[in-house]
């Protein structure tokens, strides 16, 4: 019993004499480092901040409780669609027939079938098992010069061009504003019936395309535009002065181009928009003649029973 005693303090001495070396050499080790002189850090890349843009808003046809589509304006923003975005977006979501549909760019049924035409469809397979091609008729949908995402995004380093049929109801324009004031502009854009946020903010993007600041840098393959979140988009400048000749002899510049492009991707996003409205103003119409019966009725059951 002695010799295991024994044997257990020699143990716990050797472990203290061990634990104190190593705190003795740990302790040395970090005084040679202090010693050694800091590295100094990388300098980091100057990037000035980025400037705030507030997107302003746009008057346009469609705005507000009377609004209404433009026909020619339409099919100005049809021609720079097909002969400038097309080249990258797609508008899955419309159909050559639409394009001749009142209210829109009303095309004539020659117009849409010579269109649609200009396409190539699969049409079935033969005994080979390849796809057989037709001809383009008003019922088929808008089709996308790629085969699917993975091939866009390999032409355009990784960024796949979003689908533009529901865009101008997809996006929205963000105000830089105090939290208190923001009810404040949500009661004003109720009553003055604001419902193209989308459309700014598309017209925003087309025409914000500026030289970016002294001391911005910009990733490799992007563009600096001021209404874009961060500033950077993937997506060049597609629209330019003179990009697309008009017929009709509206001048082609950057801003009627980009209005034409807008009013027509409004009018992809929500072609029955004209409708809506004269639909609610029927309703109103009809509420207040029924409010107004009402009153009346209430009074002439009521006007002999003291209240």
């Amino acid at each position: 019993m002695t010799t295991i005693k024994t044997t257990l303090a020699r143990l716990s001495l050797m472990s203290l004499a061990a634990g104190t070396v190593l705190s003795l050499a740990a302790i040395a080790t970090a005084a040679a480092a202090a010693e050694q002189p800091a590295a100094a850090p990388e300098p980091a890349a100057a990037t000035a901040p980025a400037e705030h843009y507030q997107i302003p808003r746009q008057e346009w046809t469609f705005g507000g409780l009377f609004g209404y589509f433009d026909e020619q304006q339409l099919r100005r923003g049809y021609k720079i669609y097909k002969n400038v975005c097309a080249n990258c977006h797609n508008m899955r979501f419309l159909a050559y027939r639409n394009l001749g549909e009142p209210g829109g760019p009303n095309l004539s049924r020659e117009e849409v079938q010579a269109l649609a035409a200009e396409i190539q469809v699969p049409n079935g397979y033969n005994d080979q098992g390849e796809a057989v091609m037709r001809p383009g008729k008003p019922s088929d949908y808008f089709q996308w010069r790629f085969k699917n995402e993975k091939e866009a995004a390999a032409a355009f380093n990784g960024a796949v061009p979003p689908d533009l049929s529901l865009m101008a109801k997809a996006r929205s324009v963000e105000r830089d504003v105090a939290w208190y004031k923001f009810p404040f502009w949500m009661l004003m854009d109720l009553f003055t019936q604001y419902q193209e946020q989308g459309s700014d903010y598309i017209y925003g993007i087309l025409t914000g395309y500026v030289d970016p600041p002294a001391g911005f840098k910009l990733n490799a393959g992007s563009s600096y535009n001021r209404a874009f979140p961060g500033h950077q988009i993937a997506m060049p400048q597609p629209l330019t002065d003179g990009a697309v000749d008009y017929e009709d002899g509206t001048p082609n510049t950057l801003d009627q181009e980009s209005r034409d492009v807008v009013s027509f991707l409004a009018w992809a996003a929500e072609p029955h928009l004209v409708a809506r409205k004269k639909l609610g103003l029927l309703v109103l119409a009809y509420l207040a003649v029924l409010a107004g019966l009402l009153f009346v009725a209430k009074k002439t059951l009521w006007r002999n029973v003291e209240h």
